[in-house]
């Protein structure tokens, strides 16, 4: 069958340099499939209304140290908007003055 399949004398494979870790973490999902669903419910959400407030899938900074700052101000954003709809305006200026 190898005519029908390759007209090369050996086959390739080709692997991420990193694929080692991706490995593992399939193993651990295998192995507790609850994982995701704590993931899910705990970080993808806050990460997908970011992204959805930004526009675009990119940031506007370049450089590492840019692009942590505007992260953190969109997670600051984030936050600020969360307590806002938990607390209430007139509780968390209570609580920012105490």
């Amino acid at each position: 069958m190898k005519p029908e399949c390759t007209t090369s004398d050996y086959r390739r494979i080709s692997r991420w340099e990193h694929e080692a870790i991706v490995d593992r973490l399939n193993a651990r999902m295998e192995h507790n499939p609850e994982m995701m669903k704590v993931r899910r419910s705990t970080v993808e959400h806050p990460f997908g209304t970011i992204k959805a407030w930004m526009g675009s899938t990119h940031f506007q900074m370049k450089t590492i140290n840019r692009v942590s700052a505007e992260m953190s101000l969109h997670v600051l954003a984030y936050n600020l908007k969360r307590v806002i709809n938990i607390m209430g305006t007139r509780q968390l200026m209570k609580a920012m003055w105490a």
